[in-house]
């Protein structure tokens, strides 16, 4: 099967083609930027092209692109995205309905939302390359060995910052208090409820929302995930990290320059190829802290942690259950100071951790590899 993939800077999509060219597929791959997800005519002028030299039998993408799914419309191209984000803001657009499209989203909370509209959309949670994780973590440089570590962005550049400023003193006192009551609430999600109609209707006249005819995403969906979700993240991973380096070692991999969490060290940005797995593997325990945008999905880090062989302590997500048993694949902790006292108890039963790391990681190697996922996206896309 000929196969067009779209690159842009999701971490999974090399282990997708891998495991594509692994089944004997041809893999073409499109690098051009996309300036405009919509409408970018320089885009289509070279998916034109491209497709002229020999027409692929699919197209495929990590997140949804509507410009890539009316091109594949207007071509009879059957379009496959596998969406490792949520939500996925380009998602909501009149060009879901392509009848070429096979969509797959990791959150199921997600897919229940979309088919509420009408939209065909398709679960298919996350997954980690462990054969290709296995080759790196054999030969593991000391230098990444952490009591804690956790990997990934403490979002201290975020909307809500730049946009605080414009905003009158009563939204600022009200979504302060909203932020700091979400990040300390964990199991449920609040920001829907935050967000009511007068609410929106008031921020209309501070924030523009830039959008064509052909989208249906409005000021709520924009404000609760971008603006309001990246800010909840910042004030809960530094609060967790601050508080938990109080009382222990934690290293921080991340590409944010501003570092003041207690006692955290900063270790700069991680290479997700080469040093993301042997942190992980290293790590005695990795923590994941989960963007409360996303309601119910494992995200790929948690999914990373245990194919690399590492220990992970991550907050509750819904769907952790139909795969992982907690206190034996994984460990829950149910808010910080659940955390702090089951931090201390792993650091200090080692046998247990290491028993728990191999668990999970023999789960993940066995049921949770990229060829599991592609078999089961055969049962929708014959020869692939």
């Amino acid at each position: 099967m000929k196969i067009l993939m779209y690159r842009w800077k999701a971490y999974n999509q090399q282990d997708i083609i891998d495991n594509l060219r692994l089944r004997g597929h041809e893999v073409i791959e499109m690098r051009d930027e996309l300036i405009n997800y919509e409408e970018d005519p320089a885009f289509v002028k070279r998916f034109n092209s491209v497709i002229n030299n020999g027409k692929p039998d699919i197209m495929f993408t990590v997140n949804y692109f509507p410009v890539i799914s009316e091109l594949c419309q207007a071509n009879g191209i059957r379009y496959v995205s596998w969406c490792c984000d949520c939500p996925i803001g380009t998602m909501y657009h009149k060009s879901v309905h392509n009848p070429v499209n096979l969509i797959y989203v990791f959150d199921l909370f997600s897919k229940i939302e979309f088919e509420a509209m009408n939209v065909n959309v398709h679960y298919l949670p996350l997954c980690a390359p462990v054969d290709r994780l296995d080759k790196i973590t054999q030969n593991c440089n000391p230098e990444f060995t952490s009591d804690i570590s956790f990997i990934g962005s403490m979002y201290n550049k975020n909307s809500y910052d730049e946009v605080y400023e414009h905003l009158p003193d009563y939204l600022k006192g009200y979504f302060d208090a909203a932020i700091k009551m979400q990040s300390n609430v964990y199991g449920e999600y609040m920001l829907d409820d935050i967000l009511d109609a007068k609410t929106v209707a008031e921020l209309n006249r501070y924030f523009i929302l830039a959008k064509t005819e052909e989208s249906f995403s409005d000021l709520s969906l924009i404000f609760a995930t971008t603006v309001l979700g990246f800010k909840i993240a910042q004030v809960e991973r530094r609060g967790i990290i601050g508080a938990l380096s109080e009382k222990f070692d934690v290293d921080v991999y991340t590409d944010d320059d501003r570092m003041d969490f207690v006692r955290a060290r900063n270790r700069g940005i991680a290479d997700y190829w080469n040093e993301a797995p042997k942190i992980f593997h290293n790590s005695k325990i990795n923590l994941n802290i989960t963007l409360r945008t996303i309601r119910s999905g494992i995200p790929l880090r948690v999914w990373d942690i245990m194919g690399a062989g590492g220990f992970c302590m991550t907050n509750y997500q819904p769907e952790l259950m139909m795969y992982f048993e907690n206190g034996k694949d994984i460990v829950i902790y149910e808010d910080k100071a659940d955390l702090i006292n089951k931090v201390k108890y792993y650091l200090e039963h080692d046998d247990e951790r290491m028993e728990i790391a191999e668990n999970g990681y023999n789960k993940v190697k066995t049921l949770h590899q990229y060829a599991n996922r592609l078999d089961d996206m055969q049962k929708l896309i014959s020869g692939i």
